[in-house]
């Protein structure tokens, strides 16, 4: 379900966001949504993406999500609406693995990987962010869809 996880080091990227709160229940219907408007923000600012987007979780989620629905760019975005500029700081050690399958069993693999960190002695940092490499829009076949998970870590 998961790939053999890996520490590395990351460096800062320049988003474009929606800054996103909501329950559990609601972020099946809010995501594709948000990460549309972002890019049709983009489009109209004539800004490329540079790679797939990505939620950016401010704490580990619970009954509530508290995430940026992003986009990363080379360019600063303008504020528009609900779209605005960030950056995904650097950090100097992240716990990063792929998960393989559809996003209903994403829970799973978030489950083995955060059970590899403790069982290897890591302490998690508060916020951790998922990027999405292959999903519904590149294959049909949801075991075909990737899902990259990366958990900063305390030095």
């Amino acid at each position: 379900m998961i790939a053999k996880p890996q520490i590395i080091e990351t460096a800062s990227q320049q988003t474009a966001f929606i800054h996103i709160t909501v329950s559990r229940d609601e972020i099946r219907h809010v995501m594709g949504p948000a990460i549309s408007e972002v890019y049709s923000v983009l489009a109209a600012q004539g800004i490329n993406a540079v790679g797939p987007w990505f939620t950016h979780h401010l704490r580990r989620p619970d009954d509530t999500f508290d995430f940026k629905a992003s986009v990363p760019v080379s360019t600063p975005v303008t504020a528009s609406g609900r779209v605005m500029p960030g950056e995904l700081p650097a950090r100097k050690k992240v716990a990063r693995t792929v998960y393989s399958g559809p996003y209903e069993k994403l829970g799973d693999g978030w489950g083995q990987f955060m059970a590899w960190i403790a069982d290897n002695g890591y302490i998690r940092a508060p916020d951790l962010w998922e990027c999405y490499t292959i999903g519904p829009e590149s294959s049909p076949d949801s075991a075909d869809w990737r899902t990259e998970l990366n958990q900063p870590l305390e030095d």
